[in-house]
């Protein structure tokens, strides 16, 4: 038996640290943020042991032109230059990639790969940043060194030896800085794919196509002033708690100002309760909490859209008496589809209304007049609504609600996204794309002299696919942690182990180094945290914000090893590898990013004079034409869409699970295995259920309980042994953290509207268990 075998056999590890004590659960009654934010950041600041580094990039992270952007969420930096526009989470992601702790020829030395396949996620990465090249010695089982020319050397001859360049996909985390991803999407088109897979595939992909179809463009058309003077304000399926910390401040400030806040979950999480905003230093003192909503709806999973259908259908009875509840003169001068959208909505009864969302009509009436009454209104959304089948269903759903009344191209009013990666915007808009479009298509090949493909390529689960059968032979990830992040664990495993190559571009150790093809290269890169020194001088580079607004990012701190290189500066090593003749001068352009930025003002729309507008103040908005009521559409208009409502309740005996992150977790990275804000703690082997589920299936608090999904091929999936936890949440639906949720998501299980892996809506079996 093989080593490779061997490994396969190993059971999948937990991804959080040893349990320091036994699993607890207690309901977290406290506000979001305040002290125990604070307590939770001191106490980590002190675990990393980085008392000086630590108060330092505080003090430097989201400053306007002086600073660096934090690597965790997309939330826009504040409008009035605020600079402690921070959170619990960003500290902590600043700060473990600031440890001071090293991986090095050494460590691979001492530790096979078989063995570090068995510690946990957190172990891995708790070993410290990566300090040099290394290549997979199949033969020993060990990383070795090998030099930034071999390794990018390995690179090429493997590129430039495939029979066809879609045997090769380029996999982007949403970390990428723009000038980089600009470089690697250049590189992957120059070699002749659009393979370009990316976190987005997975994430808000939903959202884009959605926005395009019927607005035209594939983001938000709100930013940051919007929020601060919306009369309403709508969060579809959001934990900003967690996700988008910094959102609180604009939550706390609209409930100061009067405005009404809807938050739309099936867990009330405690961003929707109250808070105390960490830099307002009076409230901290006086531990003065404010609101942070009006009203809380508990959809079952995947019932926002039969919600938002019945505000719909409410407010198109109330205009039958009350002329002002829509506005006709937007909808006759902006839109289309209209009248079809109205007669789906009136045909729609309300016990369906009632059955699909989970709630009352009362509930849903409510929510209606809350929209009715306000004359601007923001409604926001994150992975909850977009990990289903229907998810650009109902995504178009939110479009045909502002539609009805006017609620775009003004202040204060609008569609917003979430993202929950600081550039994975940027990211899309800078060419991550595997169905680009013919326009940049054009533009590229004009302005950079190459020919790009015009096939589209393959996204997250297409790549998966392809590398299983073994027709993507080369996989190379820039960022992220491919191998745990995407669904179907076992058979992402299986797919990343058939490939020829692997390359991981990283900063610390994660599972994707030690699930790898036959060959596997690890290349560490500068964090965001890094001072970047190129041959003009210490660089900069750009991120774009959720809401469009484009910034530089500027490292403080001296890089973790000197033989790390900047990620435009590797994509170019490797690109020069695998293309000795190319015209791209791409020595040239590492020298100096400004350099990047004139090509990439050049080719994407809303970058021209990209350089001198990203060192103004706070940077510069991409425009967005629909906010200005150009909607690119094919009819010119914005488009109603008429979806009929999905079936979303679960067959009897069977339950609706949704995947989700705990609290002290950003993406694949596990800080603790405590969820201070779900009251768990030393846990994350669980599943939250209500009580009445519980007890019909003979299931005891806190008891061992099997679950086990079924995919549409008729497939089945478990995990056994986790515990039942009793919480909140409406009947016939459950919800567990990824990604250790993960392998119960067929890799088949993908949404026919957006190819999104539904991840927020697993039909699963629970049953009592047989012990831990």
């Amino acid at each position: 038996m093989s080593i490779d075998e061997e490994r396969q056999e190993v059971r999948e590890p937990e991804v959080g640290p040893a349990p320091d004590g036994e699993p607890e659960f207690s309901p977290y009654h406290h506000p979001a943020a305040g002290w125990g934010a604070a307590k939770s950041v001191t106490s980590f600041l002190m675990r990393e042991r980085a008392y000086v580094d630590g108060p330092r990039a505080i003090m430097k992270m989201n400053h306007e032109r002086s600073g660096f952007d934090c690597p965790g969420c997309a939330w826009p930096d504040d409008t009035k230059g605020l600079h402690l526009d921070i959170c619990e989470n960003g500290i902590k992601h600043v700060t473990w990639e600031m440890t001071p702790k090293r991986v090095g020829r050494e460590f691979f030395a001492a530790h096979s790969v078989s063995e570090l396949f068995e510690w946990s996620d957190y172990d891995l990465e708790d070993q410290g940043r990566l300090t040099e090249p290394m290549v997979y010695e199949a033969e020993s089982d060990h990383y070795a060194p090998i030099s930034w020319k071999d390794a990018f050397e390995l690179v090429g001859s493997a590129l430039r030896g495939l029979d066809d360049p879609n045997q090769a996909a380029y996999y982007t985390s949403g970390r990428l800085g723009n000038e980089a991803t600009f470089l690697y999407q250049l590189m992957a088109r120059e070699l002749g794919t659009n393979n370009l897979p990316d976190c987005s595939n997975m994430c808000h992909e939903a959202s884009g196509r959605a926005l395009q179809a019927s607005l035209g463009t594939g983001k938000g058309t709100v930013d940051l002033k919007d929020w601060e003077t919306a009369d309403a304000l709508f969060i579809f399926g959001v934990n900003a708690a967690s996700n988008a910390p910094r959102m609180l401040t604009a939550l706390a400030e609209a409930y100061h100002r009067g405005a009404q806040i809807v938050h739309v979950n099936p867990l009330v999480e405690a961003a929707a309760t109250r808070t105390i905003v960490p830099h307002d230093f009076l409230d901290m003192a006086r531990f003065k909490t404010t609101k942070t909503s009006t009203l809380n709806l508990q959809v079952r999973i995947g019932g926002d859209m039969a919600l938002i259908r019945g505000m719909a259908k409410a407010i198109i009875e109330q205009s039958a008496t009350d002329p002002k509840a829509l506005d006709r003169e937007f909808i006759d001068r902006y839109t289309t589809g209209f009248d079809a959208y109205r007669a789906l909505c009136e045909a729609t009864s309300w016990d369906e209304l009632e059955e699909q969302s989970g709630l009352a009509r009362a509930d849903i009436l409510k929510a209606a007049r809350v929209y009715e009454e306000a004359d601007r209104s923001i409604v926001s959304w994150c992975l909850g609504l977009t990990q289903h089948e229907h998810g650009v269903d109902t995504v178009r759903e939110i479009v045909n609600l502002l539609l009805l009344r006017g609620n775009l191209g003004r202040e204060g009013a609008g569609p917003s996204p979430v993202r929950g990666h600081s550039n994975v915007q940027g990211n899309r808009t800078c060419g991550i794309d595997h169905r680009p479009t013919e326009a940049f298509l054009d533009r590229l090949a004009e302005v950079c002299g190459i020919d790009p493909p015009r096939a589209h390529g393959l996204d997250t689960v297409g790549t998966i696919e392809a590398m299983r059968r073994g027709d993507v032979k080369v996989f190379v990830g820039m960022g992220g942690n491919f191998a745990l992040a995407a669904p179907d664990t076992p058979v992402t495993y299986e797919a990343l182990r058939n490939c020829e190559l692997t390359v991981q571009v990283s900063t610390k150790l994660n599972r994707s180094h030690v699930v790898h093809g036959k060959r596997a290269l690890i290349l560490p890169c500068l964090g965001r945290t890094e001072k970047d020194h190129q041959r003009k001088g210490v660089q900069s580079t750009s991120v774009e914000d959720s809401m469009s607004m484009v910034h530089l990012s500027l490292g403080m701190k001296r890089p973790a090893s000197d033989q790390l290189l900047s990620e435009p500066a590797i994509v170019a090593g490797m690109a020069r590898a695998a293309l000795p003749d190319s015209p791209t001068p791409w020595g040239w352009y590492v020298e100096d990013y400004d350099r990047i930025r004139d090509t990439m003002a050049q080719v994407l729309d809303g970058f021209e004079d990209f350089n001198r507008r990203v060192r103004l103040p706070l940077g510069f908005r991409i425009k967005q034409p629909a906010r200005e009521l150009v909607f690119l559409t094919p009819s010119g208009r914005a488009e109603f869409s008429a979806a009929p409502l999905p079936n979303v309740v679960p067959e009897p005996g069977t339950l609706a699970l949704g995947t989700m992150r705990s609290h002290d977790q950003w993406n694949t990275t596990i800080y603790s295995d405590n969820d201070r804000y779900r009251g768990i703690k030393n846990l994350r082997t669980l599943v939250f259920m209500n009580r009445a589920d519980m007890r019909e299936r003979g299931i005891d608090d806190m008891a061992p309980v099997d679950i086990t999904s079924t995919a549409r091929d008729g497939s089945t999936r478990s995990v056994e042994g986790y515990l039942a936890v009793p919480y909140d949440i409406p009947r016939g639906c459950a919800a567990g953290y990824m990604p250790e949720m993960n392998v119960l998501c067929a890799l088949g299980d993908f949404s026919t509207q957006s190819d999104q892996p539904i991840m927020k809506h697993v039909r699963v079996v629970i049953r009592a268990g047989g012990g831990r």
